[in-house]
């Protein structure tokens, strides 16, 4: 009785740590996201993390309405999430991991993003190929009505 009752713990623990590491630690998927870079934040109660929004491009029909497609992520790195917070408002294209399900040290969102593919700006106004508006030279002058200042 006593070595049925061991072999039966023993299956239980094993079940369980099986179950444990599908649920938290398989990566059911992965991918890139692109989008708008939303905010990143860093906040929680007992563990903080770095929490993420991106939108996307496109629209969706709601029962009520429209709304926008929303990514929702967490970021573990701490290096990868400042990187992160100066790319707010930019065009970014981000590689993700999806788990099953999400743990409190790793994030509120079962998709945990790993490193930014690319970033651009959002909108630069009819500037030559190559060149970005900051780049322009300043000139020490100013014209108003065609007086100089």
């Amino acid at each position: 009785m006593r070595k049925v009752i061991t072999i039966l713990a023993a299956l239980l623990i094993g079940a369980g740590a099986v179950f444990f590491y599908f649920r938290f630690y398989f990566v059911f998927g992965e991918g890139v996201k692109s989008g708008e870079l939303n905010y990143v934040v860093h906040k929680g109660f007992i563990f903080k993390t770095y929490e993420g929004k991106l939108i996307q491009a496109g629209f969706r029909a709601q029962t009520a309405g429209v709304q926008s497609y929303e990514f929702e992520f967490s970021v573990p790195d701490k290096e990868l999430a400042e990187r992160l917070m100066l790319l707010g408002g930019q065009t970014v294209e981000l590689h993700y991991k999806e788990y099953f399900g999400s743990l409190p040290w790793r994030g509120f969102t079962k998709f945990v993003v790993d490193s930014i593919v690319s970033a651009r700006p959002l909108y630069y106004p009819q500037t030559p190929a190559g060149r970005l508006p900051l780049d322009e030279p300043k000139s020490a002058t100013t014209e108003i009505a065609g007086e100089e200042i």
